[in-house]
């Protein structure tokens, strides 16, 4: 949800659970302001709370004018101070898929996985226990780019794609349509592409270069991954992830008024195909 609107964002998704103290709202407003002044960023994102054992990790981002650039992400304990985070790699994701369990809370934190490795010596290999330490800031890291590859959502035309490259904000942006906002298909997947640059050119054919440059919901698998609901007499659409539970994405259908928060202990639910 963009820090510009966090008011009134709040309140539209705090139909899940999703609400802050009024002193926690007032600290986040003023210091999403000073972050994106100071970072110079184009736009600013509350991306919502991460629930630890002994203290919440708030989390923002901050984007350039290329809305698909790579985002910068910040985490604070208290909403008044953040700090960067590194970006994601895949060797984080390696390191950090073996921690399991609620985060503490705590970015010095340290988990302790034993693992097995193989030891050379002369010609004989044997298998030795080691321990490995796994910092919780890097688990953060990547927990928050998993998230963001699998449930970031963004309606269709929110966004633009100019005829030389860059994603830019769509000015002229006025909402879905009340019809439009009911379907899956409408809405797409906030990062690079995946499944789009598998499409035929006759599966193109159909497509807007300059809105449908994005992966839609519709085909997310497992399919039946996402809760689709009107709220407030047809006022709202609310979008829920069943993969990741905590995410929630708003749109006030005909408005500009839309985004995604995210609360929750930063737990994959590995059981959904087994629900469906």
């Amino acid at each position: 949800m963009d820090a510009e609107s966090l008011l009134l964002s709040l309140e539209l998704a705090s139909g899940s659970g999703q609400g802050l103290s009024p002193d926690r709202r007032a600290s986040l407003l003023t210091s999403l302001m000073l972050v994106k002044r100071d970072y110079r960023y184009n736009r600013v994102l509350f991306w919502g709370r991460i629930l630890g054992l002994v203290a919440d990790y708030y989390i923002a981002q901050g984007l350039s004018e290329d809305q698909l650039a790579p985002r910068k992400t910040l985490y604070s304990l208290n909403c008044m101070e953040w700090s960067l985070l590194p970006p994601a790699t895949e060797e984080m994701a390696m390191q950090t898929s073996v921690v399991k369990g609620r985060f503490m809370g705590d970015p010095s934190h340290e988990y302790e996985h034993t693992q097995l490795q193989k030891v050379h010596e002369g010609e004989k290999v044997f298998e030795e226990e080691v321990v490995v330490q796994i910092k919780e800031e890097t688990r953060l890291v990547s927990i928050i780019d998993q998230i963001d590859k699998a449930v970031a959502v963004i309606p269709r035309g929110a966004l633009f794609k100019t005829p030389f490259g860059p994603i830019h904000v769509n000015r002229t942006f006025e909402g879905l349509s009340l019809s439009e906002a009911k379907k899956l298909s409408s809405y797409f997947h906030f990062r690079e592409p995946v499944e789009l640059k598998n499409k035929t050119l006759l599966e193109k054919a159909d497509l807007d270069p300059s809105l449908d440059f994005l992966d839609s919901l519709e085909h997310d698998i497992p399919k039946g991954s996402w809760s689709i609901q009107m709220e407030r007499g047809n006022a709202l659409v609310v979008l829920r992830s069943l993969l990741w539970p905590g995410l929630t994405f708003y749109h006030a259908p005909r408005t500009k008024n839309c985004g995604y928060i995210y609360v929750g202990t930063g737990e994959k639910n590995i059981d959904l195909p087994f629900m469906l």
